[in-house]
């Protein structure tokens, strides 16, 4: 199943993450695929909404490597953007649901192949506050 949204402001963008948020079950996976600036800490953001977690608490991990948010879910943020190869594998992603967590990743590409059953948000930038926001099931 494959969703393709247009959104003309972030607040838009984070909507459409806490409608999905709210239809993810326990241990699900996202997938954040985007240029700089597209809008993946945004939809991040959304996600925790749906979560009931604070959107404020979000911020883009690029530091930290993976944050982790709690409030009525779990939710651990993880940002690919400065690692490759041997560096992601040894992260150990594929533990952080095995607890129930919901993880978004950003810079998901760095993880070659997506999981069976991820979902994949990829966010076009087409301008201005305008983005095509894309939601596939791998």
């Amino acid at each position: 199943m494959t969703e393709v949204l247009t959104t003309y402001s972030e607040e838009q963008t984070a909507a459409a993450a806490r409608r999905l948020a709210e239809r993810l079950p326990s241990g699900a996976l996202v997938l954040l695929v985007g240029d700089l600036g597209a809008g993946k800490t945004a939809f991040v953001r959304g996600l925790a909404g749906g979560l009931g977690i604070d959107p404020d608490e979000v911020s883009s991990p690029t530091f930290t490597l993976i944050q982790e948010y709690r409030g009525a879910r779990v939710l651990r943020h993880v940002d690919l953007y400065r690692l490759q190869g041997a560096e992601v594998d040894d992260l150990g992603l594929d533990e952080l649901t095995q607890d129930g967590s919901v993880v978004a990743i950003e810079w998901a590409e760095r993880l070659g192949a997506a999981p069976r059953g991820a979902i994949q948000v990829t966010i076009v930038d087409l301008g201005g506050d305008v983005r095509e926001v894309r939601i596939e099931e791998k």
